[in-house]
């Protein structure tokens, strides 16, 4: 979510996806996402709300939402130090709040501006809370957040940007996390662009009657400022 800046110290973009599907039942489905960013090239600030609601005959398909907070301070120009704290919830996934608190050093891997690559390690706390569904409902551990990251701009009007995370256990690495977020950003206009999105997530021990594996693909447009 990290922009390219010159001289603005503040930018940002908001996202909205909506639909009303009517044919043997009626289907409401609605995606919004928006961040903001302070960088004044020695600190970054990064703010970030992620909601999404599906409902059809009066059930709920999908209904997650996450806000994450991260500063970022260069120590040099190829190093950074982060910390970060995250919350979240995810009704289907029987996660009733998921809360995370980490910190660590993030690697600049090349110095093309049009062809980043960046590597995080982190340690991070998890304090998780789930449904009535699980036997256990709390649950507080330490895992490892390691990440990778790209953004490509081969044109001015085509981005590819992606983020990769294994998060395991510190005290059991059988228990771990995969996630991955990959977008296309198609340029419209100057701030607006066509997006698409393949999001994977993995984990190895989910709640119970949870599959192990989800994935998601949307489409819709985003605008920046």
């Amino acid at each position: 979510m990290r922009k390219k800046t010159d001289s603005a110290k503040w930018t940002g973009s908001v996202s909205l996806d909506a639909s009303l599907i009517k044919n043997k039942n009626s289907i409401f489905k609605i995606a919004t996402k928006a961040d903001v960013q302070y960088n004044n090239k020695k600190e970054l600030w990064l703010f970030v709300n992620d909601l999404k609601f599906e409902k059809a005959a009066e059930k709920s398909f999908v209904n997650k939402g996450t806000q994450h907070l991260r500063y970022n301070h260069k120590v040099m120009e190829t190093i950074k130090m982060e910390g970060f704290v995250q919350a979240q919830y995810d009704a289907i996934s029987e996660i009733d709040f998921r809360g995370l608190i980490g910190a660590g050093p993030r690697f600049k891997l090349s110095s093309d501006e049009d062809y980043r690559f960046y590597l995080g390690t982190l340690i991070m706390y998890e304090y998780e809370q789930t449904s009535e569904i699980e036997n256990n409902k709390i649950n507080k551990d330490v895992r490892g957040s390691t990440y990778f990251s790209f953004s490509i701009y081969p044109t001015e009007t085509i981005g590819i940007i992606s983020t990769s995370y294994y998060q395991p256990r510190l005290d059991a690495f059988k228990d771990y996390r995969l996630s991955s977020t990959t977008s296309v950003l198609f340029k419209i206009l100057e701030n607006l662009a066509f997006k698409t999105t393949f999001t994977y997530n993995f984990d190895a021990y989910p709640v119970v009657t949870i599959p192990k594996a989800q994935y998601e693909l949307t489409n819709g447009l985003l605008y920046t400022f």
